[in-house]
């Protein structure tokens, strides 16, 4: 094996990371003349550049593109091993980064109320987000993912099952009647939620999936229900979303015999940090949370 393998490559991932020199010497607490010099020392020895160098910032060349991909894993696997077996980590502490998309925000609140009483010393940055975030390139260690998780390379802990309610506000079927199945949506006013990809999910029924033509496209989740809020017209929800609107009489549930099982919610990390104390106690806390609560 190569004594030489690694040398430079964890300055490099840094730069690639933060896109900055000065940025990555902050986070390694070197100088950015160490971090230069251990990036060109890097390049001489593979004999191609890695950086476009310029301006305030930096970006990847092709070959600085493929050795990142390869990498930034290994350094992520290196780091979480290292925090699993380091005694100061069997007490989470630092920063927990987190990533949430907007419709699973309702759900994160709890967990990090409940984390920060276990471990003060815990610090937290949240990304809400519907990008679906690169877990090892970005820095997260904990993301809420929604739906299927067959086939990744991710590891997983299933948090919660879903329902998904039609609902609509008291004035709008006060306004327009209450549909009595499922096909009485081609008469009304929808609104469906749009996926990261631009298409609009359709609405989902016992029976089966159901495309709505829906008379407002949205792709931020809390807006949505802010707009049925208002009787512009009828959507789904996750039972999460909807269920203190419906308690307190802001909402009705439609359809209740049609009501079909929704997506799995997952707490997910990359390999290389499973290991640590801070993503151990994430997934714990989420599990204790996420949770429906019992009547």
């Amino acid at each position: 094996m190569d004594l030489e393998l690694f040398r430079g490559v964890v300055p490099f991932v840094a730069v690639a990371r933060e896109r900055s020199f000065r940025r990555a010497a902050r986070q390694l607490g070197v100088s950015p003349a160490a971090v230069s010099k251990a990036v060109r020392l890097l390049e001489e020895r593979l004999g191609l550049p890695l950086f476009v160098r310029g301006g305030r910032s930096v970006a990847l060349t092709e070959a600085g593109q493929q050795l990142f991909a390869r990498s930034q894993e290994a350094v992520a696997a290196v780091e979480g091993a290292r925090e699993s077996i380091e005694q100061a980590r069997r007490v989470p502490e630092g920063e927990l980064v987190l990533s949430v998309p907007f419709v699973a925000s309702a759900l994160i609140a709890p967990g990090l109320a409940l984390l920060h009483g276990r471990y003060p010393h815990l610090r937290f940055r949240v990304l809400v987000t519907d990008r679906l975030s690169k877990l090892a390139e970005e820095s997260v260690d904990v993301a809420v993912r929604i739906g299927p998780m067959a086939g990744s390379s991710l590891i997983a802990r299933r948090l919660r099952q879903t329902r998904l309610v039609t609902v609509a506000a008291p004035a709008y079927l006060a306004r327009r009647g209450e549909p009595r199945r499922s096909t009485d949506l081609d008469r009304h006013d929808c609104v469906s939620l749009v996926a990261p990809d631009g298409r609009p999910y359709p609405f989902l029924f016992a029976g089966g999936a159901r495309a709505v033509a829906a008379g407002l496209l949205i792709d931020h989740g809390p807006t949505l229900v802010d707009i049925v809020l208002a009787g512009f017209g009828i959507t789904q929800l996750f039972d999460y979303m909807a269920e203190p609107f419906l308690r307190d009489g802001r909402l009705v549930a439609l359809l209740a015999d049609e009501v079909a099982a929704g997506p799995d919610v997952h707490a997910v990390c990359a390999p290389g940090r499973r290991g640590a104390a801070r993503v151990r106690a994430a997934f714990d806390a989420f599990a204790d949370t996420f949770a429906p609560k019992r009547r």
